[in-house]
């Protein structure tokens, strides 16, 4: 039954891979669990993302309720981003994510 249920839509594991899936997304996420941030602030946090993607990945995840977007009526234009209620329920999927890189890279057997 399971296996049905992940091969059509209403599978939550695929559901929640499609949102958060992406590297940038799970990366961006965790840069906002520290605090709301600038679009330039993103980028020095989180080396190897263009511009393009930061833009389309925030975008993405705006649309899906994780984050705020709020621009401020400045020139040049001061845009800073947040988590909602929402996108802060990820927190602790991120810290089970991290104690289980931590236990996996603490393996002497771990090619990580």
């Amino acid at each position: 039954m399971r296996d049905i249920l992940c091969l059509s839509n209403n599978c939550p594991i695929q559901f929640v891979l499609g949102i958060l899936g992406s590297k940038w997304s799970v990366l961006i996420l965790q840069e906002l669990l520290s605090g709301d941030r600038r679009t330039h602030e993103l980028l020095e946090a989180l080396p190897g993302i263009s511009s393009k993607t930061l833009t389309l990945r925030l975008r993405e995840l705006e649309k899906h309720g994780l984050l705020a977007r709020r621009v401020y009526p400045e020139v040049p234009p001061h845009v800073e981003y947040s988590l909602t209620e929402k996108g802060l329920e990820v927190q602790p999927v991120m810290i089970a994510l991290q104690q289980l890189g931590e236990q996996w890279l603490g393996e002497k057997n771990c090619s990580c």
